[in-house]
């Protein structure tokens, strides 16, 4: 029989032709739920940024922070900040990873806590927001002081 006159493909071709897009979507599913962790985690940051200088506006216009138990109080539609449109309605009590944001606030300041992304602590780690500075406990930080948060109202 010749061989020249059959037509398709073999086993072998058609098992190494599966195994390279096998390999080809394993490293393509990775990198798109390493950049959804990345987009999450921005999120989370834009969240805590938005209370964060709705909380300064507040500040700027009574002359002292609001006194403020959790997040949950912050962001309720009851709150000051939402009734001033100092921050967006809905907001929501929970960070895109579905992990509870800490926050508290007193007269002389505030601190803002997201425990950034549960299984990529070492590039996404938590971070506090405190009034003027951000502090990061990952090395994917550059450029921000990674000190320990003070208490809010504690002097600087």
């Amino acid at each position: 029989m010749d061989r020249r006159n059959e037509k398709g493909f073999s086993l072998l071709e058609l098992l190494v032709a599966m195994m390279i897009i096998a390999v080809l979507g394993t490293l393509g599913f990775n990198q798109v739920r390493k950049r959804s962790s990345q987009a999450r985690y921005i999120k989370a940051k834009d969240e805590v940024k938005i209370v964060s200088e709705g909380l300064d506006q507040y500040h700027m216009k009574h002359g002292r922070y609001p006194d403020f138990g959790s997040w949950e109080a912050m962001v309720d539609p009851n709150s000051p900040l939402v009734k001033e449109d100092m921050i967006k309605t809905n907001m929501s009590p929970m960070d895109p990873f579905g992990q509870p944001y800490e926050a508290k606030s007193n007269r002389g300041g505030y601190e803002i806590k997201c425990q950034g992304v549960p299984e990529d602590q070492e590039s996404y780690g938590p971070f506090v927001k405190v009034p003027g500075q951000w502090n990061e406990n990952t090395p994917a930080a550059t450029g921000v002081d990674k000190a320990k948060a003070p208490e809010p109202g504690a002097p600087k």
